[in-house]
């Protein structure tokens, strides 16, 4: 197969583009804008494989994608390519719209053409599938989950930029009957994160010694999946899942904001412990919480699980425990972001 991966230098991206490169025969081409969050160094191990190859293009670009549809005529479409920091999302919505919503209209519109023109067996194989995000079912009580069937109720220009795209997606199934799927998420952790998230914010504020921030009183609710099953999960659903239909992808592991970060800091403790003998919890700080903090994400992921077969392998600390030990043993791919624009500062408070 000739799988095209958008956005595929970002960190969920990189991690599947790694997955399908290292554990099946497919040819990969990563298409990634390169902006602030996208990273070709977290591909380096790659870079000599003859079944990667890599573009530099924006997905808004309609003459791009064109050209790219047609050089490389993909069999599958991952769409990751996407803006997805919500505080980011408050200071500047408009890249949001952009990327998210006038990108996935483009490259839908490019998968479109190219798919009009197959014929045959490659007509039959062709699979769209767009990533997305469970932020766009909105906000859970203390009780209840995500399913496929949720209502839509975003709270923040992220969401509502997913969301739109979601829907986006959809149409061109129905009215194009071009071959789409959707996934919708729950929140990702792992290597190669970029590091404005609150796990690799967190391991990096207490390394250096920083107040360690956790929004209002740390009483959010996430349910974290290791980045490494998200990819397996998504190749699952592409290789196997019904077109037309939604699969939602979580990792049955949910926790209180401030239990989690006590956690990552407990792991510190004991995988490097402060030099002056003290815990990583007491740089703990609590500031004011993100305008439309949504209250608690939890995904009900029982349709892939008995449709396709899929669970998370991470159970609910294994995963944590990578994820602190490989920002300890990569910190010069961290220290390459802190070099540009980025230096861990707060974002959306407005």
């Amino acid at each position: 197969m000739n799988i095209l991966v958008t956005g595929g230098a970002g960190f969920i991206g990189s991690n599947l583009v790694r997955l399908l490169i290292t554990t099946t025969e497919h040819t990969v081409l990563n298409v990634d804008a390169l902006t602030y969050a996208g990273n070709r160094h977290s591909l380096d191990d790659l870079a000599t494989n003859p079944r990667y190859r890599f573009a530099k293009a924006d997905i808004c670009d309609a003459t791009a994608m064109a050209k790219i549809f047609a050089d490389f005529s993909p069999d599958w479409v991952m769409h990751l390519a996407a803006e997805s920091h919500v505080d980011r999302s408050i200071d500047g919505p408009g890249a949001f719209i952009q990327t998210n919503v006038v990108g996935t209209f483009t490259l839908l519109q490019a998968a479109r053409g190219h798919f009009d023109k197959l014929t045959g067996p490659a007509k039959d194989r062709f699979r769209f599938l767009h990533v997305s995000t469970d932020e766009v079912y909105g906000s859970l009580g203390e009780t209840g989950f995500f399913t496929e069937h949720t209502p839509y109720d975003p709270h923040s220009p992220y969401s509502a930029s997913k969301a739109a795209s979601d829907h986006l997606a959809r149409s061109w199934a129905d009215t194009f009957k071009l071959p789409v799927l959707v996934t919708n998420c729950s929140n990702n952790y792992g290597p190669y994160q970029f590091p404005e998230k609150l796990i690799p914010v967190v391991i990096l504020k207490a390394l250096r010694g920083d107040p360690i921030p956790v929004y209002g009183r740390g009483e959010n609710i996430r349910d974290w999946l290791y980045v490494v099953d998200h990819a397996e999960a998504l190749h699952t659903v592409i290789a196997h899942g019904k077109l037309g239909e939604t699969y939602n992808i979580g990792g049955n592991n949910e926790r209180k904001n401030i239990d989690l970060v006590r956690l990552l800091c407990s792991l510190l403790d004991e995988l490097r412990p402060r030099a002056d003998g003290k815990q990583y919890d007491s740089q703990i700080t609590y500031v004011t919480d993100r305008p439309g903090h949504d209250l608690r994400y939890a995904i009900d992921a029982t349709k892939i699980k008995r449709e396709l077969g899929w669970t998370p392998k991470q159970d609910h600390s294994s995963g944590f425990h990578k994820t602190v030990q490989w920002y300890l043993d990569n910190e010069a791919w961290c220290k390459g972001i802190f070099d540009g624009s980025y230096k861990l500062e707060r974002l959306g408070k407005t």
